[in-house]
């Protein structure tokens, strides 16, 4: 997708700076029944924001809007990412199980840092609930 600024194309990815970009926070309720809520984040500073800030963000969005009330009580606590703009998206619907490295374990790191930019895309969720779906992906969604 691109936005157009006079007679230039910009690409989506490059249309906010990182000091004012929007994420999307794919919020995880449930693997195998591929419960899943998107949260559009607009304005955050990506220089500045850490990834603790973005846990912190996030939990305090669920907590004050009441279309989240089901997922309140489940413990979120592990940010990975799923996809920046224009790059490949996974095969799996609810979240990417390969690049176990794209897994964010350092809360003091900066967004910027980790190469988020303007549309980047990732999942929040539970760390045991994952390893126990990486072991077993089955859904009983189908």
């Amino acid at each position: 997708m691109t936005a157009t600024s006079g007679e230039e194309d910009v690409l989506a990815n490059l249309a906010l700076p990182l000091t004012a970009a929007t994420i999307t926070v794919r919020v995880i309720k449930s693997f195998i029944y591929r419960t899943e809520k998107g949260l559009v984040l607009h304005n955050v500073n990506l220089e500045t924001t850490t990834v603790g800030d973005l846990k912190e963000r996030v939990r305090q969005a669920l907590s004050e809007s009441p279309g989240w009330k089901a997922y309140r009580k489940v413990v979120l606590d592990t940010l990975k990412l799923y996809t920046k703009a224009h790059g490949a998206k996974s095969q799996n619907l609810i979240i990417n199980l390969e690049n176990d490295e794209w897994i964010l374990n350092n809360d003091s790191e900066t967004l910027a840092s980790l190469g988020f930019e303007n549309e980047t895309e990732v999942s929040f969720f539970n760390r045991m609930e994952y390893d126990a779906f990486k072991l077993n992906p089955e859904t009983k969604w189908d």
